[in-house]
């Protein structure tokens, strides 16, 4: 098979595939790869990475036309007509960007978006969503720790003690695992909260305290995502986060529905209630944000408290990043060779689940969860 790897646009950072694992792809998959002029510029890796690892240069038109692979993480326009079959392998978040299908359509074109990759073991390896999340939690603290007016630990010295950062992070999924671990690495209080009771025994095993509202609803078919609640529970959440952001010095908050808007848990009252100098960074700004006062894409002052809504962080470490996503994209397209035609579009439990373009068709499965998701 043939295979281009697309260069991204303005704002990204990170490339679909490294060099390390364009050699893989050669080696042991019997790929043919090209690449655009500065594919990987961004994330440190130059043309001449590229073709020392066996890939060679193609423009950009020609990728789109000739090639039986493209590889890319974000939606591009595709105002070509291909003459063959062809497929396209990127992270599309369909269940909430559905107008972006819309530039697929055409009657040659396979779409794959990895970030509906289902949570199971044998998928695992693919999963776009769990390698961005770990790295954004990461990221998170880290920029936190640089916006906040003081230490995360506790300092003594002759001058005086001073006590550590309260960190609050809501929602324990990969990124705010992760931001648990980092925060807690640094010296910081940590208090967590997530409306999923099975998260606790992980929570405490990093060492921070678990938040607990009891009523919440829960679906072990969610695929280890949280799931809209009552609005009872919902006014008690309120009321117990509105207790702990306002003693908080860091929020993080990271908390996501698929296909739906984020839920809105750091109202404007509670964020006026903080002391000057705190810090909040919120992962779930592209779907609306967990904070009312949040703007995606936007770092702004509130009456001395800084909101950062970014649901990108893992873009400002491109390098690891980008080397987490080769291998998810590798994962997948050894997946896929070694199934056979049938298998690519019928596999339900992975291959399947990820098809969300077939020719002019939007497959059945993504249809059935846009209707049920979508708002």
């Amino acid at each position: 098979m043939k295979l281009g790897i697309l260069k991204e646009h303005t704002q990204e950072t990170r490339v679909s595939l490294v060099p390390a694992v364009v050699q893989r792809l050669i080696k042991e998959l019997s790929f043919e790869v090209y690449f655009e002029s500065g594919v990987g510029k961004k994330a440190g890796f130059s043309d001449a990475d590229y073709m020392n690892a066996g890939a060679a240069l193609m423009d950009r038109k020609d990728i789109l036309e000739l090639l039986d692979i493209i590889t890319i993480i974000n939606s591009f326009d595709a105002p070509f007509q291909p003459n063959s079959k062809k497929m396209v392998v990127s992270v599309l978040n369909p269940l909430f960007r559905t107008k972006e299908l819309e530039k697929f359509r055409n009657p040659n074109l396979t779409v794959f978006s990895l970030d509906m990759v289902p949570r199971s073991t044998k998928a695992q390896a693919m999963d776009v969503l769990s390698s961005m999340a770990s790295i954004s939690g990461y990221k998170a603290v880290i920029k936190a720790a640089e916006l906040y007016g003081s230490v995360f630990p506790m300092f003594t010295t002759a001058a005086g003690t001073i006590r550590p950062v309260k960190v609050l992070i809501i929602g324990a999924g990969v990124a705010g695992l992760q931001a648990i671990a980092t925060a807690k690495r640094l010296g910081a209080v940590v208090n967590v909260f997530d409306v999923r009771s099975s998260a606790k025994e992980e929570v405490q095993s990093l060492g921070a305290n678990f938040i607990e509202v009891a009523g919440a609803s829960e679906n072990l078919n969610a695929g280890g995502y949280a799931i809209e609640q009552s609005e009872d529970y919902l006014e008690k959440q309120r009321a117990l986060i509105d207790q702990y952001v306002s003693d908080a010095g860091i929020v993080i908050s990271t908390a996501n529905i698929p296909g739906k808007r984020a839920p809105l848990l750091i109202e404007r009252s509670s964020v006026e209630k903080m002391k000057a100098g705190a810090v909040i960074i919120d992962l779930a700004s592209e779907q609306g944000g967990n904070c009312e006062l949040t703007i995606d894409q936007k770092m702004i002052g509130h009456q001395g408290v800084m909101i950062v809504g970014n649901s990108y962080l893992s873009r400002e470490l491109p390098e690891t990043a980008s080397q987490l996503l080769a291998t998810n994209y590798f994962n997948f397209l050894k997946h896929y060779t070694q199934l056979d035609a049938i298998s690519r579009t019928e596999d339900p439990i992975i291959t399947a689940s990820m098809l969300v373009q077939n020719g002019e068709m939007v497959n059945e499965r993504l249809l059935s969860l846009l209707k049920d998701t979508v708002c």
